[in-house]
């Protein structure tokens, strides 16, 4: 990418969850604009969204609207990336696609900053940003990996509603606020209540019995951390929580690491809170997690059960650093650039 002062920034799915919080991130972080343009489907088109105290308007995506732009930030889902990011790129444009459609992709780098920064540079048009409850796990387990190698990790999350966007927000309020006041509930986002309950169903199930965000999780895991060696396994629970996915995760690792050692190497990590004192009733929660840019670490203690063995509780904001923060964080990298580039 040719170094500016400043640069042409698009947003596509503006007006979802994600979006809004990349307009935010980017005015929090004083990125570099030079100009901000905004797109998401028809039916959003005129509506204004304030940027540095100026309205902006939001405009219909069409194949002819990164003429100009550097780089595109993505958050309008699969179909929308396949169709428009290959344009994006051909136009000139670096793609951060928040949606899974090139995830695997072996020509896209899936990246994490704080994880496999030096992948930004191998992009050829498109970087992947990963799934929100991979980016919160790897953030945590990379720096243990580094220091005494996971062989396996087991993991369970309990994802916030808000994963799903704003209309799954929208649904557990009115859930919520029927159950309250003694009326039937309406399903329209969840096949089944949300509101005061957990659904161990998150994307589709697929043929092996696990659902795509499980296996999400397996694949990306392996490619960011950059080491198919090591086995995962998922369950993936949707849990009647606004903001903030919590992950209770176990690992194994080929050399020993006692709970005290594990929180310094995560005391020292870039991105990681390690909030720690069970005693004190002092472990992360999604309700203080919400808004921070960092992962919160608590719960680590020695698995029993294994001679190498940690668990650990871990919760990240899922619309920051789970999505809307890491995409910007790529671009930060990607325009400060590497020697080795």
């Amino acid at each position: 990418m040719v170094k500016k002062d400043k640069y042409n920034i698009a947003i596509v799915g503006a007006t979802g969850a994600v979006g809004h919080e990349m307009i935010e991130i980017l005015e929090e972080r004083g990125f570099p604009v030079e100009t901000l343009s905004l797109y998401a489907s028809e039916r959003s088109e005129g509506e204004s969204l304030s940027f540095k105290g100026k309205d902006i308007k939001v405009k219909k995506l069409t194949k002819d609207s990164f003429k100009g732009i550097d780089i595109a930030l993505f958050s309008a889902g699969a179909a929308m990336s396949l169709e428009f990011a290959p344009i994006a790129a051909s136009a000139g444009a670096v793609v951060i696609d928040n949606s899974s459609a090139f995830r695997m992709d072996k020509e896209a780098p899936l990246v994490v900053p704080e994880v496999n920064r030096h992948a930004i540079f191998r992009h050829k048009g498109i970087i992947a940003n990963p799934n929100c409850s991979t980016i919160q796990m790897v953030v945590a387990l990379k720096p243990i990996h580094d220091a005494v190698r996971i062989k396996r990790i087991v993991v369970t999350t309990f994802q916030s509603v808000s994963g799903t966007g704003i209309k799954a927000m929208d649904e557990l309020m009115e859930q919520t606020k029927a159950l309250l006041s003694f009326k039937e509930v309406e399903c329209k986002v969840y096949p089944h209540q949300i509101a005061f309950n957990c659904l161990p169903h998150i994307d589709a199930f697929l043929d092996n019995a696990y659902t795509k965000e499980e296996m999400k999780m397996v694949n990306e895991t392996r490619k960011i951390m950059e080491d198919d060696s090591i086995r995962v396994t998922a369950t993936t629970v949707r849990v009647p929580v606004f903001r903030c996915h919590s992950e209770a995760v176990n690992i194994e690792t080929e050399k020993k690491i006692t709970p005290n050692e594990a929180r310094a190497v995560l005391s020292a990590a870039p991105g990681v809170i390690v909030f720690d004192a069970p005693k004190k009733n002092i472990y992360p929660l999604p309700v203080d997690v919400a808004g921070k840019d960092e992962v919160y670490v608590g719960r680590i203690r020695e698995d029993e059960s294994i001679p190498n063995g940690i668990n650990m509780w871990i919760v990240g904001d899922n619309l920051r650093k789970g999505a809307a923060l890491n995409a910007i964080q790529i671009a930060e990298e990607l325009i400060k650039g590497s020697p080795s580039e």
